[in-house]
């Protein structure tokens, strides 16, 4: 399958919190609220409109990618999220495109490294390595196996380590986001096998400096 990337812009808007919805329906929660996360970093203080990219399939916006700043300690860093994809294209590789296509951006802005919150059996083909390699933990002083780091040069994160913390614009609001779905068509809410096994990996967690 063919597709191009290029930088989201406004027009997009809609399309893109549209396809982030169909991603994560139901797929780490009974429903989402993703596509509301979606909507209101664009506007957040920490979002980087220059790592804002969508994949184009003809006339269609299938994926997108968005980046916000993030920090380890003292020291910047960026996040990745939500990724997103249709379910239809899932599978082709237009999220590994998406996120091969900013690394080296990520780089050329001058950060040291990508830290995230995802599935270590699929972020690890990117090079991402457990946060607990690097002595790095949750903002709550805890080893998290879903906390993912990869430095984007050799020994970026040489003497750097502590707590991770990302954005607060993940932090939210929960009517906010139910308001913000009823301007979508309805959808089911259910629980699915892929929300056991998120639940299962975000529970893999504990305090920092144990043995």
């Amino acid at each position: 399958m063919r597709f191009e990337i290029r930088t989201e812009t406004e027009p997009d808007f809609r399309a893109v919190e549209e396809l982030t919805r169909e991603a994560f329906w139901n797929l780490n929660t009974p429903g989402c609220e993703e596509h509301y996360l979606a909507h209101i970093l664009r506007t957040h203080a920490d979002f980087l409109p220059e790592l804002d990219f969508v994949a184009v399939h003809g006339a269609e916006i299938i994926g997108n990618i968005m980046y916000t700043r993030s920090r380890v300690e003292d020291v910047p860093t960026v996040t990745f999220g939500p990724l997103s994809v249709l379910p239809v294209y899932q599978g082709q590789g237009v999220g590994s495109a998406l996120v091969r296509h900013t690394l080296p951006l990520c780089r050329e802005m001058g950060f040291r490294a990508v830290i995230i919150y995802g599935n270590p059996a699929y972020y690890g083909r990117f090079g991402f390595r457990a946060a607990r390699d690097f002595d790095i933990c949750t903002a709550d002083n805890m080893y998290a196996a879903a906390l993912q780091v990869l430095e984007l040069y050799p020994g970026a994160l040489d003497g750097v380590h502590g707590r991770f913390f990302e954005s607060d614009a993940f932090e939210t609001d929960v009517r906010a986001a139910e308001a913000f779905d009823k301007d979508f068509p309805r959808r089911e809410k259910r629980e699915t096998p892929t929300q056991r096994d998120f639940q299962k990996i975000a529970a893999m967690r504990e305090p920092r400096g144990r043995k």
